[in-house]
């Protein structure tokens, strides 16, 4: 009986050597080479749009000859001109993938001419070392704007940043009318006026960075520049006071002036500008994009 017991024994063993081992599960891909992931725009959009899409994370974007950021989520931004025309054309280089061109039908928009009265006309025509300064100042003010940073707090819905009636609108053709009644033409409006009482409390639209902040620009007064990552950015202009300073994290709805009437204003309210890198865009259409 022993014998038998160690017989059976020995071939069960001989069973279990003969079996192979399971194969180990293949290596999953990497999240930068797993395959297509859709890319989302949208099929069209007014001039002077902000476009926000999606993609794969590691897909390389291109647009009016600008390499897009693309954030490890896959969101990037772009920024379609006042005077654009259609279509924009973006091009999206997913992993393992071939080149694919993105058309977005650009709407045309009409831009009135707005007739401004009672700005100081010192401002309007500038002495000559007045305008070097001008020319020093607007230089800083657009260095602010060649930030790129990685943060995507442009992808979060937008707030209006002070209440009021809209008193002056992005793109529109402007002239300033001086005393005698001339008209001085000005190039167009760079972003949207809201009248508001001065003194009013200005809050952050989205979050941010703080990335430009003074008190004493000679045409747009106090000036707060506020980065929302990847090139986009809001200027707030004209503040009668500021409470942030460069280097500052700002989240939506914080505190980061008052509104004023300092620079070239004909009375208290807010301009209100956005820029993706030095392209100007429209901050009330912003505030009606769906999400």
């Amino acid at each position: 009986m022993m014998r038998a017991v160690a017989v059976v024994s020995m071939a069960l063993l001989s069973a279990c050597a003969s079996t192979p081992a399971p194969h180990p599960a293949p290596p999953s891909p990497s999240p930068a080479v797993a395959g297509m992931r859709t890319t989302l725009l949208p099929g069209s959009v007014e001039q002077g749009a902000l476009v926000i899409g999606t993609t794969h994370p590691a897909a390389t974007v291109e647009y009016a000859g600008r390499n897009v950021r693309v954030s490890p989520e896959g969101t990037f931004a772009i920024g379609i001109a006042r005077d654009a025309t259609s279509p924009a054309i973006v091009v999206v280089t997913q992993p393992a993938k071939p080149r694919t061109e993105h058309r977005i039908q650009v709407r045309p928009r009409d831009w009135p001419v707005e007739r401004i009265t009672g700005v100081p006309p010192k401002t309007v025509q500038p002495p000559p070392e007045i305008a070097a300064r001008i020319e020093r100042e607007q230089a800083q003010v657009a260095a602010a704007r060649t930030r790129d940073d990685a943060r995507t707090d442009f992808a979060q819905p937008f707030r209006w940043p002070v209440e009021g009636r809209i008193s002056g609108r992005f793109g529109n053709r402007r002239a300033y009318v001086l005393p005698d009644g001339t008209d001085v033409p000005q190039a167009p409006h760079s972003g949207m006026d809201i009248a508001a009482p001065a003194g009013t409390p200005v809050v952050a639209p989205a979050a941010g960075l703080v990335t430009f902040a003074r008190d004493d620009l000679y045409l747009t007064g106090g000036t707060v520049l506020l980065d929302h990552g990847q090139g986009v950015s809001s200027n707030f202009l004209h503040l009668s006071r500021i409470d942030v300073r460069v280097g500052d994290r700002v989240e939506q709805g914080q505190v980061i002036g008052a509104v004023g009437a300092t620079g070239r204003a004909s009375g208290p309210h807010l301009h209100w500008g956005m820029n993706w890198f030095d392209v100007r865009v429209d901050p009330l259409l912003l505030l009606s994009a769906p999400r």
